[in-house]
């Protein structure tokens, strides 16, 4: 057993007992390793009630695995509550400003931090909103038109200042270099990389919200904050009835709080966690010059693109070649909790709130591994989690690079993954883009009995490549050069036998658009969506993206979904088709892009239902949606899951 830290009796050199346990997870980890290198029996780390604290991530590799069959578990001990956080409370606050209502507290030097959490719920750092008529954008940066917008000249700290873009199925980040007069200059290669593409800044796809963000002149709302790294101070504005000498305030420190993962040669096995919390961190990355030059779900360009041409604001605001030789560089967004290299590894009955950036990444690319090593996930079962009000989205599997898709080495295939009984909501509450459960590239994916809810983007989303890496290749993207950059495979991707069964979707597509309940990309040999439940989709209900085929959907049930229940993009040369659609039901009738009897694709038996008169197969679909067991009913979806 293990305490944390200052728990009376608690001693790194007692026996790690009920009345005298363990004083540091660094000492339980020694002790697990070296249990776990006899081979003999299982091995159980039990951790008491209370919160540790940490000041590094905890990483297990192929050392803290379990030998011969045998399982190493990090569980909450009988009754406990254990909360692995990387962050620090904040305490001691004073008021700042009587006339603004602005408090401040000092919470030292040497660190830097995107995000605060007050009373569990994600604060907004302070912003200013910019009418489209405000700014007049260029290829360095932006002018500014309001003079009431004159005072931006004389901020300081203005590279800490970041400038948002909500757009379509992006949703963009570029910090800025200079306020000089009413020019604002950039930074790059973020501006660039925002510029480039598909739904830039300057060509979205929908009418855009611009913010102006993290100056202390932008704090004027309730419930913003702001931080001064090199005087560590903290400023916030409480809302409405918030006391602050009780309020609980945590300040994340750390960007991972767990790395699971080995080599190839030497993976991380036979690992379980059981009943722990993961809380507290935050994630830096938009804050570099790279800022957030988001694609989609959770990837983003980062680095000099070596094919942008010179006139890439204008020629590439909407697509050129050169963007197309991007692609197979694109990076992921790091986990809080980071599995890759690693085999037979369990999550059960943790909970991930509060976090920086996206909660549990499963062989995602390396880049998104504090450990170097990506992909490679194999046996990896989430089961009875919670995912909640965190900056990003729950679960993201799999990777986006070539290695991901037709894997130099087999051992990176991701392989026999299972996502089930768990809760995912109210989550991606800053990264908007990002799918409350995503899944790129796997060879036997299951994703069942989840339940997801109030999610900005896509609810489940499954497949990645737009069918451009898929046998022969895509129409499309050969006249859009990116052939160029890649060969045509004329193999498959690792993508098959998905299984997306019983999972209860619902109120969805709520910020950004171009989403569904379900979202599909690409060619998922012998892949199946059945028996879900998806209610009030402020978009789509199925959406079969580009390239998606040989995906089966039967007895679904979809209420209230904005637009069509089932949409296939099917143009622009794009080879999607093979699509099965048997005996699902909707309130909804509109289903486009999905012809029986072309494309290959068999569309029959569908039926159009009122939710006041349910035929008894989709009343069955409905009550049967959802977790299971004792992940039944439980916790309540609308309270968040730590006090």
């Amino acid at each position: 057993m293990v305490a944390p830290a200052g728990t009376e009796n608690a001693d790194d050199k007692g026996p790690g007992s009920v009345g005298r346990p363990l004083a540091t997870l660094e000492e339980a980890q020694r002790r697990a390793r070296e249990a776990a290198a006899e081979g003999k029996h299982d091995v159980t780390v039990e951790l008491l009630d209370g919160i540790y604290r940490l000041t590094a991530p905890l990483r297990f590799d192929a050392a803290d695995s379990g030998r011969n069959g045998h399982m190493v578990t990090w569980k909450a001990g009988r009754g406990a509550k254990p909360v692995l956080s990387g962050a620090k409370p904040v305490t001691g606050w004073e008021l700042d400003d009587a006339a603004t209502g602005v408090y401040k507290a000092q919470v030292g030097t040497g660190f830097d931090s995107r995000q605060l959490y007050v009373d569990g719920v994600l604060a907004q750092r302070a912003r200013i909103k910019l009418a489209r008529s405000d700014i007049t954008l260029n290829a360095a940066g932006f002018t500014v038109n309001n003079p009431d917008l004159a005072y931006l000249a004389t901020l300081p700290d203005q590279k800490r200042i970041d400038f948002q873009a909500m757009l379509s199925f992006t949703n963009r980040f570029a910090p800025v270099q200079s306020i000089s007069g009413s020019t604002v200059v950039m930074q790059q290669p973020a501006w660039d990389n925002n510029t480039y593409g598909y739904d830039t800044i300057q060509s979205p796809l929908r009418t855009p919200t611009f913010f102006l963000l993290n100056s202390r002149r932008f704090l004027d709302e309730p419930g913003e904050w702001y931080l001064d790294p090199s005087a560590g101070t903290l400023y916030y504005k409480p809302l409405a009835g918030q006391d602050l000498s009780r309020a609980r305030v945590e300040l994340p420190r750390l960007e991972s709080l767990l790395q699971v993962g080995g080599t190839y040669d030497e993976p991380a096995r036979n690992l379980r966690f059981e009943g722990l919390t993961f809380t507290g961190t935050t994630w830096l990355h938009p804050s570099t010059p790279n800022g957030y030059a988001n694609q989609q779900t959770g990837v983003f360009i980062s680095g000099v693109q070596p094919h942008r041409p010179a006139d890439a604001f204008t020629s590439c605001a909407f697509g050129c070649k050169g963007f197309e030789g991007s692609r197979n560089s694109w990076a992921q967004t790091a986990a809080a909790v980071q599995v890759s290299a690693a085999e037979r590894v369990s999550f059960v009955g943790d909970t991930f709130v509060n976090l920086g950036s996206v909660g549990l990444g499963i062989g995602n690319d390396a880049n998104a591994h504090a450990g170097g090593v990506g992909l490679g996930a194999h046996e990896v079962t989430v089961r009875g989690n919670t995912f909640t009000a965190s900056a990003g989205g729950g679960i993201v599997v799999g990777g986006v690079r070539p290695d991901a898709h037709h894997p130099s080495d087999p051992r990176m295939v991701n392989r026999d993954i299972k996502l089930s009984d768990n809760r995912v909501y109210s989550t991606a509450r800053e990264y908007l883009d990002q799918d409350a459960i995503f899944a790129s590239y796997v060879t036997r994916l299951t994703i069942e009995h989840n339940y997801v809810s109030d999610m900005p983007y896509t609810g489940i989303g499954v497949g990645f490549g737009w069918g451009a890496n898929d046998p022969g290749g895509s129409p499309e993207y050969l006249n859009r050069g990116l052939y160029d950059f890649q060969p045509i495979y004329d193999t498959p991707t690792t993508s098959s036998d998905v299984r997306v069964v019983g999972n209860h979707v619902r109120n969805v597509v709520q910020t950004m658009f171009d989403a569904g309940c379900f979202y599909t990309l690409s060619a998922m040999p012998r892949s199946t969506i059945e028996e879900n439940y998806c209610e009030n989709s402020g978009q789509l209900g199925l959406y079969f993206d580009e390239g998606s085929r040989y995906l089966s959907a039967s007895r679904n049930v979809f209420v209230n979904t904005a637009a069509q229940w089932a949409h296939a993009n099917n143009q622009n040369g794009n080879r999607t088709g093979d699509l099965t659609l048997i005996g699902n039901y909707a309130t909804n009738p509109a289903i486009t892009g999905i012809v029986d009897g072309q494309r290959g694709n068999i569309a029959r038996d569908n039926t159009t239902i009122t939710p006041d008169n349910l035929p008894e197969e989709a009343r069955r679909v409905i009550e049967q949606a959802g977790p299971t067991g004792p992940y039944r009913g439980a916790p309540d979806p609308q309270r968040p899951p730590v006090e």
